[in-house]
Formats: C-alpha cells, sequence, structure tokens
C-alpha cells in the first residue's frame, strides 16, 4: 500500500472474492455470518486518506473481521449467535471497534462462533450457532474449529482476511487460534475494554486479537489496547497499554526462563511429542528451560469458577440487554422462553442447562458468589501461576494449548481432552499461543503465560518462538485426516517446515 501497488479497495474485493467461493461456496468453511454491505465504502475512503497524505499507523485500510458479539452500530447485526437477537443492529459501536476504525481499518464482517460464546449448554458443540450452523476446521474440515472465536479462527487460517477479533472468557481466544493453527492472545483482563461486547463474566471476558504472525498480533492488540470510562476495569490500562511491536524480537527467547507445565499435558502421546520439539527449539534459542514446573491449584478451581460464571452471566447479560433497543428479548428469562419456543432451530442439537442454572441465581453480593470469586482467582493467580513464577524465578509457563482438533460430533457434543489455558483465564493474566507443529496434519499450538501485565514479555517470547521453529503452514481444506507412518516424524517435520502463508 505504501508502495501504491496495492489499494486497500482491491483487498478488500479480494477478501470478498475469496470468502464467497471457499467460505460459503467450495469446502464451504462457514466463518463468516455476514459481509459488510458498508465495507468497500469504508475501503475506499481509507484510500482517499492515503493519497491525501492522511495516512496514520499500519493498520490503515487493513480489513479485520469481527467476532459476531461485538457491536457495530452499522448495517451489520450483533446476535452472539443467537436467532434471538436477529434484528435491529446495535445502537453504537463496541469501544474496541470505535478503536480499530480509528486506526483506519476497514471492519469486513462478522464471523460465526459458538453461541452465546459457548455458555448455554453443558454439552454443546463448539462452533456451532443457531444462526451460523457449524464452522469447519480449514485444515481438516471434519474437525472442530474449537470456540467460541471458531470462525475468527478458521477465517484467518483459511486466509479470508489477515487479522480477526476473538472475545475470550475460558479458552476461547487460545483454543480456536490453536485449533486453527494461528497466533491469539488473550490480554490481561483491563488491558482492553469489553464496553459494548455480548457478556459473560466481568471477571474473565476479554476481546483479543488474532492472526497468522506474532507481529500482526501485536500491531491489532497495540490498537485495542487503553483505558475506557465505560469499563471500569480498564482504569489501569494507560499506564500499561503500549506499541507492542517494539517487543517483536527474534531473539526474544535468549536468556528467558521457561517453565514446562507437563501436568497440562500427558493426555495425548503425539501432543506430548510435539510439546518435546518445542521445548528442544527453545532451548536451541538461549532459553533456559526448567522442565517440569508445578502449576500449584491447577485443578481445583473449576467448581469455583463455574459458580462464578454463572452469577456473571445472568447479572451481565440483564444489563447488556437493557441497552439493546429494538429486541423481543430483555432479559435471560426472555432468552430461556426464546429457546423452548423455537427449539426446533435453538435447541435441535443440545439444551440450555446453564442458562436454567445461572437464571437461579441472586445477585452479586450473595456470599456465595463472593466466596467463590476470591477462591478461583486467589488459586488460580496468586497461589497459582505467581507461585510457580516465583519459585522459579520464570519468565513465562509454556503448556501444549490443546490436543489436535477433535471430530465435530453435534449428538454427544466436543470432545477435546485437555488444554493449558484456564489457569490464566480465570486468573485474568495474559497468554499467547504460537503454532508449535502438527499431528495428522493438525496444527498443535504452544501456550505461554505469566502474571499480569506481561504482555510485553510473552509476545518477546512468542516471537522468538514463532522465528526459530516457522512451524506454520497453510490449511488444504481436507476431508478427512491423513495417515502418518510415525506421528513422531509429522510432529519434527513440520515444526521444522517454513510457514508458507498466502
Amino acid at each position: 500500500m505504501d508502495k501504491g501497488t496495492l489499494t486497500a479497495s482491491e483487498l478488500a474485493k479480494k477478501f470478498i472474492a475469496r470468502i464467497a467461493s471457499m467460505d460459503q461456496s467450495g469446502p464451504q468453511v462457514n466463518a463468516v455470518l455476514e459481509v459488510n454491505p458498508d465495507a468497500l465504502e469504508i475501503a475506499r475512503h481509507r484510500d482517499e486518506q492515503r493519497a491525501q497524505g492522511n495516512a496514520h499507523g499500519p493498520l490503515l485500510g487493513i480489513p479485520v473481521l469481527l467476532k459476531d458479539n461485538i457491536d457495530t452500530g452499522d448495517r451489520m447485526m450483533t446476535t452472539a449467535g443467537s436467532l434471538a437477537l436477529v434484528g435491529p443492529p446495535a445502537s453504537s459501536d463496541a469501544t474496541v471497534v470505535r478503536k480499530l476504525r480509528a486506526a483506519g481499518m476497514v471492519i469486513l464482517g462478522k464471523t460465526n462462533l459458538s453461541e452465546w460464546a459457548n455458555f448455554r449448554s453443558t454439552h454443546s458443540t463448539s462452533g456451532w450457532s443457531g444462526r451460523g450452523g457449524l464452522t469447519h476446521n480449514p485444515y481438516v474440515l471434519n474437525r472442530s474449529a474449537c470456540g467460541s472465536s471458531s470462525g475468527s479462527g478458521a477465517a484467518v487460517a483459511a486466509g479470508f482476511v489477515t487479522v480477526a477479533l476473538g472475545t475470550e472468557t475460558d479458552g476461547s481466544v487460545i483454543c480456536p487460534s490453536a485449533a486453527n493453527g494461528i497466533v491469539g492472545i488473550k490480554p490481561t483482563v483491563g488491558l482492553v475494554s469489553r464496553a459494548g461486547i455480548v457478556p459473560i463474566s466481568n471477571s474473565q471476558d476479554t476481546p483479543g486479537p488474532m492472526a497468522r504472525t506474532v507481529a500482526d498480533a501485536a500491531r491489532l492488540l497495540t490498537a485495542m489496547a487503553g483505558s475506557d470510562p465505560a469499563d471500569p476495569a480498564t482504569a489501569e490500562a494507560d499506564a500499561h497499554a503500549t506499541d507492542y511491536t517494539r517487543f517483536l524480537d527474534p531473539q526474544g527467547l535468549r536468556g528467558k526462563r521457561i517453565g514446562v507445565v507437563r501436568e497440562l499435558a500427558g493426555y495425548d502421546p503425539a501432543t506430548d511429542r510435539v510439546l518435546d520439539q518445542a521445548v528442544a527449539a527453545m532451548r536451541a534459542a538461549g532459553a533456559i528451560v526448567i522442565d517440569p514446573v508445578k502449576l500449584p491449584h491447577v485443578n481445583d478451581f473449576g467448581k469455583a469458577e463455574n459458580t462464578v460464571l454463572l452469577y456473571e452471566f445472568k447479572h451481565n447479560i440483564n444489563a447488556y440487554l437493557s441497552h439493546r433497543t429494538g429486541l423481543k428479548v430483555h432479559n435471560l428469562a426472555d432468552l430461556i422462553a426464546f429457546n423452548k419456543a423455537h427449539a426446533n432451530k435453538e435447541m435441535q442439537w443440545f439444551g440450555q442447562e446453564l442458562f436454567l442454572e445461572a437464571e437461579k441465581k441472586g445477585p452479586l453480593t450473595d456470599k456465595d458468589y463472593l466466596a467463590a470469586r476470591a477462591k478461583a482467582h486467589r488459586l488460580a493467580g496468586p497461589e497459582g501461576i505467581d507461585a510457580a513464577l516465583a519459585a522459579h524465578h520464570l519468565d513465562a509457563l509454556v503448556a501444549p494449548a490443546q490436543g489436535p482438533a477433535w471430530v465435530n460430533d453435534l449428538v454427544d457434543g466436543d470432545h477435546d481432552s485437555g488444554a493449558g489455558y484456564s489457569a490464566a483465564a480465570v486468573s485474568g493474566y495474559p497468554s499467547i499461543t504460537v503454532p508449535a507443529g502438527f499431528v495428522h496434519g493438525l496444527p498443535v499450538g504452544m501456550v505461554f503465560f505469566a502474571g499480569k501485565w506481561s504482555e510485553p514479555a510473552l509476545i518477546s517470547i512468542a516471537y522468538g518462538f514463532e522465528q526459530h521453529t516457522h512451524a506454520r503452514r497453510r490449511p488444504h481444506f481436507l476431508p478427512k485426516v491423513m495417515a502418518s507412518p510415525l506421528a513422531k516424524s509429522d510432529a519434527t517435520k513440520d515444526a521444522a517446515t517454513p510457514a508458507r502463508d498466502h
């Protein structure tokens, strides 16, 4: 664009054409719910800005897709994937969308997601919504794109856009990023505003960037971060927000002390082999790897977290719906009634057990809620991640983000067996996943995590890892996994194969 050989209008047209040919047709990834009808007009305006010498920042004219739980005050709907919210668009942009527009980005469209960010049923299928149906993994189409930011992850992997926005409560940026072979950053809760985003938890929710490279994710995070009076959790954000591209150091692993959390591995031998390759790569790049490191209480906060999410979802979704005009639903009770009335479309595969449990909860002053929130944060954060870091004087912890994507199963729901991202999610601390290798052609990522506001260190570490492994390769939209004669050689070969982005 700086050289004048590509315009924002041309780029937007190419992405829209690719979505039409490969998302809605061809392999039918089904990642994009709707293309912004104003996208080409926005792109034309960005070209005018550049021609008039008003170019500012690295994101001018770059298209971005948004998860469909992020409000846009335009002609696109914000539905969280639910037919209950189909209707009038939101009245204004979410704060993070305003920031992306101010950075000169082109809002290209909305992506599919696990309906209600995967907080409706105890046995849901990631990537399915009543509005959008099922998103497919571009690497192997009958495999899960994970969730809840499934459409954002699949769209970036498939080359429908360069960067996308997801949101996470517990794994919803990290899981789909790892499953789709891309980079995802889950920021410290409070670094990026949640105002204007369909909520689950004020304790754990945050938007996060999803991209093919650490550099692009860092650029997007730079544009997103900062305080917002509409979200009190961001009161300290301006003291920590910065230009995260300053930490893109190819030697970012050199001298860093990294602890391997083996107790978050061990659920899949092939994934463990990718972890072993990652450890070897980190050591070769100059990292001091402590293997293994115990993460205290890693299995002790799940029940408390569930209690917190149920209480906070009821409170937060009622508050959000009270500000949405023109809808026929105004609170959680209305959503439950809507799903019952439209069960043939909304509950054809799974129910709304979590909705029903949440509706029974009381206010956020209840003793049970306050005790659960304090316990979950304490065990995951100060007595968990912080304690592990301090015990070994570590810069970060690492574990497999999860195993290879499982086969989609709308009847019985997800079949994931383990993951490494929950402690960072529950504590509100940052994490970043980077492609590390493949198992039978399915991506496996490593997740790096550390204490509050540690984004600069994590980005430096992740970039160093990425530049020494070049593990990402583009998807080929296979109908099913291909047999590999030796899983170890598959992981080793893929970890050493240079990225071939398109």
